[in-house]
């Protein structure tokens, strides 16, 4: 395990953020398609999907990125990530297949996610204009982009009128 430097500077901020989101990216390449296979409804499967494929290409714009920056190529584990990709592991873990309670479970754990992402691209775009970075920025803000429209879409699954009845 190689021993973290820490960031002294707001360059080596911005790249620590860069590196962890990579990370966090790569992580849900291999979350997504757990998601795909414990989801229920067709639309719940479809949006995940669409997600892994604009996940896969967030990571191959973060590889650009860091040669943009003319650095290594090097993921930082995100332990925030981590735990949250936990939690969709737990409700699929936790949940009937299946059932309404699992889907809307998975649509929780998904919104935490893209929430997080949100935030993470966020404070980099914002780093990054800070430093004149405004290439960096750019790129940064395409990702932001396609987070903001899962959260959307993951959100409006959630809307959808209920097949259960509450019990009282």
């Amino acid at each position: 395990m190689a021993l973290l430097v820490a960031a002294t500077t707001l360059d080596e901020l911005l790249l620590t953020g860069i590196k962890e989101i990579y990370w966090t990216e790569k992580h849900l390449t291999k979350a997504l398609p757990k998601m795909v296979v414990a989801a229920g409804s067709a639309q719940l499967q479809a949006q995940f999907t669409e997600h892994l494929a604009i996940t896969e290409a967030q990571v191959t714009r973060l590889e650009g990125l860091f040669e943009t920056l003319g650095e290594k190529i090097v993921a930082q584990k995100c332990d925030a990530m981590e735990g949250l990709a936990m939690d969709g592991e737990h409700v699929i873990e936790n949940t009937v297949a299946g059932t309404e309670a699992r889907d809307t479970g998975l649509i929780m754990a998904g919104l935490k996610v893209e929430n997080f992402e949100i935030t993470c691209y966020t404070g980099l775009i914002q780093l990054a204009t800070k430093l004149g970075q405004t290439d960096v920025a750019a790129l940064l803000q395409q990702s932001l982009a396609e987070e903001q429209q899962a959260g959307q879409m993951l959100t409006e699954l959630s809307e959808q009128p209920s097949g259960e009845k509450a019990e009282l």
